[in-house]
């Protein structure tokens, strides 16, 4: 749902049938939201008198918790109210709560050029994770007319495919080019089996963990893909944030691809300096790239080793990746 005030668009929990028909609201009333998809009306409020309502669920025990904070606007309008304290309209005090100032200003020069770095020619079937992100975001730039120069990428690929990149080049990478990930802790992803939707996760819990990355996310002002990894205590809320990577991952592909939802190419919109609610849906046309992919059915990725074909190599896992590759599979119950 878009704020009018403010112009940011939120997460709520959507469950009606009906809404209030915004072209023909009585006189000092105005709306307050409207569902960024299909423009319906999701809330009103009085000009000046203390009423507001909406057509969502604000308390989202049963979902996002992104707009709780309306129910602080309702409670200081009650208690200034009691004590007689100068009326502050509603709709004043829900763009103060709203208003969200990044600490560093977000500036974007629209370059007329973008360089995508690859990681050099590997074996077939290899990194297609990468190749996929890869293709999304170059897919993206070239909608916007900016062009594409494609250096050192795997060269059995959909990204050095006629018709993607403007330019290829077959390049050495010097040091200076080279990003280094030490991840001394755990499993390494590709290792990992990963079941989406998450099995175990109470609603509760997991709208805890969202909240704490929509936290961390605007802490560091990241704007794009990141994905967070947790630790958390089956037996009670206890949780540790173990890495945050403000990047496209493997995992961003897993994402993407279990999903449905574009997260490579969304991120290289939005490093354009386009808003989230202007994306339009590369799949309906007509809905907006501001949602959360909700599943019906399961996703189960397993990781496939080939041991076998190397001699003396220690078969135990950890934080090196050892895996030549990935099979995802997708059912509509998790023993499927």
């Amino acid at each position: 749902a878009t704020h009018h005030g403010t112009k940011r668009c939120f997460m709520t929990s959507q469950n009606h049938g009906f809404c209030v028909d915004a072209f023909r609201l009585p006189t000092d009333w105005e709306v307050l939201f409207t569902n960024t998809n299909d423009n319906s009306n999701e809330g009103v409020t009085h000009t000046y008198l203390p009423y507001f309502s909406v057509q969502f669920h604000p308390e989202h025990t049963a979902g996002p918790e992104d707009l709780e904070c309306l129910f602080d606007v309702f409670l200081e309008s009650v208690k200034d109210e009691i004590n007689g304290c100068p009326r502050i309209s509603i709709k004043d005090r829900i763009i103060q709560k709203l208003t969200y100032q990044p600490a560093v200003p977000v500036a974007v020069n629209r370059p007329k050029k973008v360089l995508i770095l690859g990681s050099g020619g590997l074996s077939i079937g290899q990194a297609g994770e990468f190749d996929y992100s890869g293709s999304q975001a170059i897919k993206a730039l070239r909608e916007e007319s900016i062009q594409t120069l494609l250096i050192n990428p795997n060269i059995a690929t959909v990204q050095t495919s006629k018709g993607m990149a403007d330019k290829v080049y077959f390049l050495p990478i010097t040091p200076k080019y080279v990003e280094q990930n030490v991840d001394p802790l755990g499993i390494h992803t590709g290792e990992s089996i990963v079941v989406a939707p998450s099995q175990t996760l109470s609603n509760k819990e997991y709208n805890m963990l969202r909240t704490t990355a929509i936290n961390v996310i605007r802490h560091f002002g990241i704007v794009g893909e990141c994905n967070i990894q947790y630790a958390l205590n089956p037996s009670s809320e206890e949780y540790y944030i173990i890495e945050v990577n403000a990047r496209l991952s493997r995992s961003s592909a897993l994402a993407s691809k279990a999903t449905g939802y574009p997260l490579a190419y969304v991120a290289a919109k939005l490093a354009l300096g386009i808003r989230l609610p202007d994306i339009r849906n590369s799949v309906t046309g007509d809905t907006t790239a501001c949602f959360e992919p909700s599943l019906d059915y399961c996703v189960v990725k397993i990781p496939r080793w080939d041991l076998s074909k190397f001699h003396r190599v220690c078969t135990k896992i950890g934080s090196s990746m050892k895996s030549v590759g990935e099979v995802m599979a997708i059912g509509r119950k998790f023993e499927e």
